[in-house]
């Protein structure tokens, strides 16, 4: 295989892999008194904070089905809270508590940023000398154009409530690359969560 078709493979190679979503932490946080809980049994209610309706309710029904899926009854909030109230933490406590919700997890994306990285071109001298080697060389050590790729940073705040205790249990901050789209930047998400949160023994199997 020639070196040009090696180098375009190994471009294709690292394009592929950048569009790759991966989830990292910049900050975590959790209750000191907080025990380890499990979700098993328990009502879960997802809230997603957007000002748009379509995308909160897509977003909250993609967190609901990842709850459920870890044992939990996970819930969509937007089927218990009104758009209206929505933004009324009185109103919204008490219809939660109404149905029955034992804690509320809450993601908002707080940032989005953009990063291009530049890979260089690779080359190699020359020999100037018989026409044979010189011809042999010369081909070999053609020069090769390195190449830019963009890469799509968005940050993410999580926390999880315990409603009847009205208490912050867990929050982080954490940063995804190349997300495909909203439901896979926060399934990525609540899965690193959930692996943060067991690492910390913080979250029970």
């Amino acid at each position: 295989m020639s070196r040009y078709f090696r180098t375009v493979i190994m471009g294709a190679t690292m394009l592929a892999l950048s569009a790759c979503a991966s989830t990292t932490f910049t900050s975590t946080w959790k209750a000191p008194d907080a025990a380890g809980i499990s979700p098993v049994g328990k009502t879960i209610a997802a809230v997603f904070v957007t000002r748009d309706e379509g995308k909160r309710r897509a977003a909250e029904d993609a967190m609901a089905r990842d709850l459920t899926e870890r044992g939990a009854h996970g819930v969509a909030a937007y089927t218990i809270l009104p758009e209206n109230d929505r933004a009324d933490a009185e109103k919204a406590r008490a219809l939660l508590k109404d149905a029955g919700v034992n804690g509320v997890v809450i993601s908002r994306v707080v940032g989005k940023d953009t990063r291009i990285n530049y890979t260089p071109g690779t080359t190699m001298p020359p020999y100037y000398g018989d026409f044979g080697p010189y011809w042999n060389r010369g081909w070999g050590a053609a020069y090769e154009p390195g190449y830019l790729t963009t890469d799509t940073i968005v940050s993410v705040e999580t926390t999880l409530y315990s409603l009847p205790a009205d208490k912050l249990l867990w929050a982080s901050t954490s940063r995804t690359t190349n997300p495909a789209n909203l439901d896979s930047l926060l399934n990525e998400v609540a899965d690193a969560t959930a692996k943060e949160m067991k690492k910390q023994g913080f979250l029970s199997p």
